[in-house]
């Protein structure tokens, strides 16, 4: 599943080669991804796309009218290509886009002289790829209140890399969730962004248990648990920013120390890393050093 690092590399690098551009195709080969009225899509093309950005586990179009909200959730992925470059087998939604004046000013730093990007004067389309199609694409024309679950919502926490998640909003904000650490985590109401793969190697850099209860732990424990999300975070975005590029579509997950390693040893005290499935995921950690 694309996590938050994922997704912060697509938003900075889908703004950086589209914001500025408009709409100038709107197509859906697999209908059911999206979210919203043949109308409504087609009514896309013309806008002028203002930003790309991320909140969540979601990736956001806003458009000079419209806005299109997409969640990848398990098996979604994106392809920035030209039209000329054949698509991907079981792609859901094409949005293609036409020449701008200038890049982006307040495009990333990491994206900024990229050979990637494509010239402002070239055609360029954005593919959203999903073999089970249990994403979704979600169409928010201006005025039109269609609620999108996990987007918006009052109870959503800030996004884990938020810079007004400070350590002591942190505190504040951990004492009100109960129960064991790594469904803390994954918890969109706690925190938002983090899933199945980065809470793995979040516990393991803050050498906590998965199962360890919220109320068990201390106060120096609390703040572990802070830094090893911070930087857990910021080192994998780091990764990726030179590692994903122009390959969007592929998922890179090699550098991970922990999550899907169970038998191998583990990279700080040498001891097998156990692991665990349970409805198709894994819970992957270090009974030697995560107490």
């Amino acid at each position: 599943m694309p996590e938050l690092p994922d997704l912060a590399v697509v938003a900075d690098a889908l703004h950086a080669a589209i914001a500025g551009r408009a709409v100038s195709l709107a197509e859906a080969p697999a209908p059911l991804a999206v979210r919203g009225t043949p109308l409504e899509l087609s009514a896309l093309v013309g806008q002028r796309v203002e930003r790309i950005g991320r909140r969540g586990k979601f990736v956001l179009f806003d458009l000079d009218r419209d806005q299109v909200a997409i969640n990848a959730m398990l098996t979604g992925r994106f392809q920035l290509a030209g039209p000329s470059v054949r698509r991907p087998a079981r792609t859901a939604v094409v949005l293609g886009f036409g020449p701008r004046s200038a890049a982006p000013r307040d495009a990333a730093a990491w994206t900024r002289g990229a050979s990637w990007i494509p010239a402002n004067d070239a055609a360029v389309e954005v593919r959203y790829r999903d073999p089970s199609q249990m994403g979704k694409v979600y169409l928010r024309p201006a005025g039109v209140d269609r609620p999108v679950s996990g987007l918006g919502d009052p109870d959503q926490g800030p996004d884990a890399d938020d810079p007004a998640l400070t350590l002591d909003v942190w505190r504040e904000r951990i004492r009100r969730h109960p129960g064991e650490l790594k469904s803390l985590l994954r918890n969109q109401a706690f925190v938002a962004g983090i899933g199945n793969a980065y809470s793995d190697e979040i516990l393991h850099a803050a050498r906590l248990s998965p199962f360890r209860k919220r109320a068990s732990l201390a106060p120096e424990e609390i703040d572990a648990l802070y830094a090893a999300t911070r930087g857990v975070l910021a080192d994998a975005a780091g990764t990726l920013r030179a590692r994903v590029p122009p390959t969007f579509e592929t998922q890179v997950r090699d550098f991970l120390a922990v999550h899907l390693r169970g038998g191998a040893a583990c990279p700080r005290c040498g001891a097998r890393l156990s692991e665990v499935s349970s409805r198709s995921e894994a819970t992957t950690w270090c009974r030697s050093c995560q107490r």
